[in-house]
């Protein structure tokens, strides 16, 4: 019955924008699922851009489906659904803005476009008519950005946490296990093909910042500007750090976070993080990406998957590609109306800190910087006091606050670098919060 109805329904014309690591394997995975045969709505890959025509691939395609011309995708009638595969803002924008001005549907991967113009790019999709889904665009492989469109549409978000830069998690569980340093990580992470030659993008903390911003406007249906989201990278994290955070029962990862905060409105922030070593986003290490969502009625979720990759990533793509194939022309994913939410400095963060710095090792020191931290209405947690792994003279001091304003946080900090007694401010690190961090967690 389905090989019958099938042969009589015309096959959906597929072009790729980019046939690069990713867009390989999905000219791959779109042909497999026309060879097997078990889709009542076939699909056909119908042309594929590249840059250079003369390249060596991993896939073997017929030549004369490959162009170098946008155009061969975007005016051809026999593409109904592109697939834009190229990253970066530009000329990707143009690109499927031009496609859902022609009337066709689009799947992208592009977490930057989506950040900085997918509310403009959803509402040219609702005036054609067409869809525009952008699952991969965060979270690889992990099915996200459709339960916070549809599934969870009946909650009010209340927080999300996420891990969601493959690099960085790699990087940070190598220091971390492995007490390897920045550079030889990064090193490694590139000669995996893991990091970039560039790596910016991932260890600065842009790369997760662009997918917290996608997120933040579904989650929460208003429009969160990436200059409104705090940002740090991991460039600063050492061996020590980690040493130090496991005696004091953590461990160290680069968090995303969106979190409403009352009456002072909506924070999102991205940066090193310490977290308590028995809640599950401790043990989220390599390169995996997990997603921890937090509802009024539905309670906390837990999305956990690799983060990146071409087979992760591709199994998105062509998630949405079918998804639109069988949906008659809902576009679920655009974006519901918007609310209006207060963007919350990051001086109004209220957590503990880690604070790394090394001192002269001689009497005073700690109640020097704890007179400091009083004026400043910050209280002592915890202290730890070690020698130093090269000057006897000096030694490691490490203090835990008690939750603190980080503006109250970063005027203390600036007095404490001015101490005779402190040689150097190593790194200020915040501890995140879990309140009833041992609650049982919904696995997905």
């Amino acid at each position: 019955m389905r090989m019958s109805a099938r042969q009589n329904v015309p096959a959906v014309g597929v072009g790729l924008l980019g046939l690069g690591v990713v867009g390989s394997a999905v000219a791959k995975a779109v042909l497999s699922q026309d060879e097997s045969k078990q889709r009542e709505i076939p699909l056909a890959l119908v042309c594929a851009v590249v840059r250079d025509l003369h390249k060596k691939r991993s896939i073997d395609l017929d030549q004369s489906i490959l162009s170098d011309d946008p155009q061969a995708v975007i005016g051809n009638t026999s593409v109904g659904i592109v697939v834009e595969l190229m990253g970066g803002e530009y000329p990707a924008f143009d690109y499927i803005a031009s496609s859902l001005e022609a009337g066709k549907h689009v799947v992208t991967a592009n977490k930057e476009v989506m950040c900085k113009r997918g509310d403009e790019l959803l509402r040219i999709a609702v005036d054609n008519n067409v869809e525009l889904q952008y699952e991969a665009s965060v979270g690889g492989g992990i099915p996200i950005i459709g339960p916070l469109t549809n599934d969870l549409a009946a909650n009010r978000i209340q927080s999300i946490r996420a891990i969601i830069n493959g690099t960085t998690n790699f990087m940070l569980t190598k220091m971390a296990h492995e007490a390897a340093d920045f550079d030889a990580v990064l090193a490694e992470a590139q000669s995996l093909g893991y990091a970039e030659a560039d790596p910016t993008a991932d260890v600065d903390g842009f790369d997760p910042m662009y997918k917290l911003s996608v997120l933040t406007r579904l989650a929460y249906h208003t429009e969160m500007p990436i200059d409104g989201i705090h940002r740090e990278g991991i460039r600063d994290i050492h061996v020590k750090d980690f040493r130090y955070a496991s005696e004091l029962g953590y461990t160290i990862k680069l968090l995303a976070a969106a979190q409403t905060h009352g009456e002072s409105g909506l924070l999102a922030r991205v940066h090193p993080a310490l977290i308590p070593l028995e809640v599950p986003m401790a043990a989220v290490n390599g390169v995996l990406n997990a997603v921890e969502v937090e509802g009024d009625l539905v309670g906390s979720l837990w999305f956990q998957g690799p983060g990146a990759g071409a087979e992760p990533t591709a199994s998105a793509v062509v998630g949405d590609i079918l998804k639109i194939t069988e949906s008659s022309g809902n576009n679920s994913y655009r974006s519901a109306a918007f609310a209006s939410f207060k963007i919350s400095s990051m001086d109004d963060h209220v957590c503990q800190y880690y604070m790394r710095l090394t001192a002269s090792d001689q009497p005073g020191v700690l109640a020097n910087v704890a007179r400091v931290l009083g004026d400043a209405g910050i209280s002592i947690s915890a202290v730890l006091q070690k020698d130093t792994d090269i000057e006897k003279t000096q030694a490691d001091l490490v203090i835990m606050t008690h939750p603190a304003r980080e503006a109250n946080m970063q005027t203390a900090v600036s007095l404490i670098r001015k101490l005779e007694t402190v040689i150097r401010m190593d790194n200020l690190i915040r501890v995140e919060n879990y309140t009833g961090r041992l609650q049982k967690r919904t696995l997905l």
